[in-house]
């Protein structure tokens, strides 16, 4: 009876598949790589066009051995790596390593780990694709070139311990562009007006928009004020009254881009946390009697394709719950936009009738949260259109036209499943929520009251990490594979910190970012980072050389860099001497920026290595102990507030505190802020006070 062993990534991705394959096969995982570039060196051979050297990976030689006994004791091997370029890259390096012949079809593909797609793939064996492995050569060699040459550049003109990046760079631009218009942002001051009216049929709020048919923007409070004057005793009449019917359409079902960000919206999720609970779904988890089954198809992708049989389970579930009214005429599919993986599917659920409520009490309350969310965006995909009545009601004062919006639902379709969220930044229209203006045209209305408001623009919101994943994907910058970890990188490098959800630039980020705008315009510009990937694209459906993409790129780069050895001098970075003495020898600490923010070191370093917390005091004292509450990080860097007296005094709180304590019982108060709102809440249970905070 022949052998064949299966190889897969990860123990997990094993386990799972092991479960659908009969006794004649044998799976095992690589972990991953098991080749790459050594660390050591450059390992790109510039005399020799850009030859990569490849060296087992440290630390992988027991599991190589494990590997190639498997496979002599086989008589077929095959590579079963993820559906992408990184894949197809670790499947044709273990060929390398395993002796396999490339002109065999030992590949096989797929995109979920389910009984049939796997029974699909095994029946399906190709050839490596070795125009996938030369673009994921092409990235890594440029990433090499770049990271390893000018990585020690910032060592030598900076500080040691920096890095950069091809793409890591780029994304640091992006927060560093941001900075720069919130800096240069001038506020200007606006005035809004509304008017309370009353008739036959109940009330509404108009809002001020024209005069003599022109828009009107009010400016000043004296400008308000004549207005006002104006419209003084003046009729008011409904001028006109219009409905119309608009049709709302679903948004597709995730790619790796949108997940993430609708996960941070929705669920406060990192786009780090989110990958790796996808891949916790996709690989496969116990369900007990149904047994290891992978829940959602491949987490990294740009496709928004949908297979038929799950188009064809989504619509007997959509029919049994909700009718036939809540179906399309036609199963709907949607459009990828560029040079999207067209054999890839969007990720789905891999079975659309398994319904998050049939996995509560298996997966972690995380896991679930995220398949519900998949879940709901795939059915929902495929549902009906949402109907809305909308309805605008012209109201005229002599030369002013006032406006009143409402909108109502008239059939739900998705929405009765699901609604995509909104960011921070997002414009919304004001609408009211009901249809209940039963107003004619021609009737007089009774003014009840105005209402003017002072307001003052607002600068561009910071990034987070959803907007600056959107943003990423905007511009053509990186892949659904590099968001995540390019995000993680610039953080843990001290370029970027995260202070309640913002993105904001640290005082290293603007140094290095000052210093490549200078000499490395080329790596810091967005467009020409773009075409990069549209040419590893080309590389990938064997349009183009990939050595000759890296030298198109290199050429350029390698006289910057010898320009900007020449060039730029020793950037030294005072260090700010704080009051506090070293208790060790004596010497007056120095603040530094680490990973998690600011701390105090010793200037003796390397011969005093001591070390101390710096704590921001908030001006607010501790409720227990009456001690400064200051700013403290946990592990895994989140801001929280606890007492300066720890650890005598345990005291925390992840919420800001206020000022002003409760009027009601005097406790502490913290600040909770939403989008809709911010408050003030009494910490005490037993009174739980809550000041909504007015616009200022």
């Amino acid at each position: 009876m022949s052998k064949t062993l299966v190889i897969v990534e990860s123990p997990a991705k094993a386990k799972s598949i092991s479960k659908f394959l009969g006794s004649r096969y044998t799976v095992k995982a690589s972990m991953g790589h098991l080749r790459d570039l050594p660390k050591s060196q450059l390992g790109v051979d510039l005399e020799n066009y850009f030859e990569p050297k490849y060296i087992a990976i440290r630390g992988r030689g027991d599991l190589i051995k494990e590997l190639r006994l498997a496979a002599k004791g086989a008589d077929k091997v095959l590579l079963a790596s993820d559906p992408d370029r990184e894949g197809e890259a670790i499947a044709w390096h273990l060929s390398h390593l395993l002796g396999l012949d490339l002109t065999k079809k030992n590949r096989i593909e797929f995109h979920e780990i389910t009984k049939p797609a796997i029974q699909a793939a095994l029946k399906n064996p190709r050839q490596i694709d070795l125009n996938k492995v030369d673009a994921q050569q092409a990235r890594r060699v440029l990433d090499r070139l770049v990271g390893y040459q000018l990585s020690p550049l910032l060592w030598r003109k900076i500080k040691k311990g920096l890095s950069a990046g091809r793409v890591q760079s780029v994304a640091v631009r992006l927060v560093d562009e941001r900075e720069e218009k919130i800096r240069a942002f001038v506020s200007d001051e606006y005035w809004s007006l509304t008017a309370d009216l009353q008739f036959a049929g109940g009330d509404f709020t108009a809002k001020l928009l024209k005069k003599s048919g022109q828009k009107l923007s009010i400016t000043s409070k004296v400008e308000m004020e004549a207005v006002l004057n104006d419209l003084l005793g003046k009729e008011f009449q409904v001028s006109d009254v219009r409905t119309k019917e608009r049709k709302k359409i679903p948004s597709p079902p995730f790619i790796t881009s949108s997940l993430q960000q609708e996960a941070h919206r929705k669920l406060g999720f990192s786009p780090k946390r989110t990958m790796i609970l996808a891949q916790q779904l996709y690989e496969g988890l116990d369900l007990g009697k149904e047994g290891t089954v992978g829940l959602i198809t491949y987490m990294r992708t740009d496709s928004v394709k949908i297979a038929e049989t799950a188009q064809a389970e989504a619509k007997e579930w959509i029919l049994s719950h909700y009718g036939n009214d809540y179906y399309p005429p036609e199963p709907r599919q949607f459009t990828n936009k560029g040079r999207s993986q067209e054999a890839h599917e969007a990720i789905r659920p891999t079975g659309a009738l398994r319904t998050p409520d049939l996995l509560k009490g298996i997966l972690s309350r995380d896991q679930l949260r995220l398949y519900r969310l998949l879940w709901e965006r795939f059915i929902a995909s495929q549902m009906s259109v949402a109907i809305m009545d909308t309805l605008a009601v012209d109201v005229l004062v002599g030369d002013y036209l006032f406006r009143a919006n409402a909108s109502t639902i008239r059939f739900p379709g998705f929405l009765a499943v699901y609604e995509e969220g909104k960011d921070e930044d997002d414009i919304v229209d004001e609408e009211q929520s009901a249809l209940t203006l039963s107003v004619s045209k021609g009737e007089t209305l009774k003014l009840v009251k105005f209402q003017d408001k002072q307001h003052f623009t607002e600068p561009p919101a910071h990034f987070t990490e959803a907007s600056l994943v959107r943003k990423m994907e905007e511009e053509g910058i990186g892949r659904p594979s590099t968001y995540a970890p390019t995000i993680e990188t610039i953080q843990t490098r001290g370029y970027v910190s995260k202070e309640e959800k913002q993105l904001l630039l640290t005082e290293l980020g603007d140094i290095v970012i000052t210093l490549l705008k200078d000499y490395f315009p080329d790596i810091l510009n967005l467009e020409f980072t773009a075409n990069l990937e549209e040419k590893l694209d080309l590389v990938e459906e064997g349009k183009a050389p990939w050595k000759s993409v890296v030298e198109d790129y290199y050429k350029p780069f390698s006289v910057t860099l010898a320009e900007a050895e020449e060039k730029i001098g020793k950037v030294k970075i005072e260090d700010i001497v704080s009051n506090e003495i070293c208790d060790l020898c004596g010497l007056n600490l120095v603040i530094k920026m680490g990973r998690y923010g600011k701390f105090l070191a010793c200037p003796g370093f390397p011969e005093c290595r001591n070390t101390k917390p710096l704590f921001e005091e908030v001006g607010v004292n501790c409720p227990k102990c009456t001690k400064p509450l200051v700013v403290r990080r946990s592990k895994k860097g989140r801001k929280f507030y606890g007492c300066s007296g720890y650890p005598e005094c345990d005291f925390v709180s992840w919420e800001m505190p206020a000022a002003d304590p409760c009027p009601e019982c005097q406790s502490l108060m913290v600040i909770k802020s939403s989008k809709k709102d911010k408050k003030h809440v009494c910490t005490n249970p037993e009174c739980r006070f809550t000041l909504v905070i007015e616009e200022s």
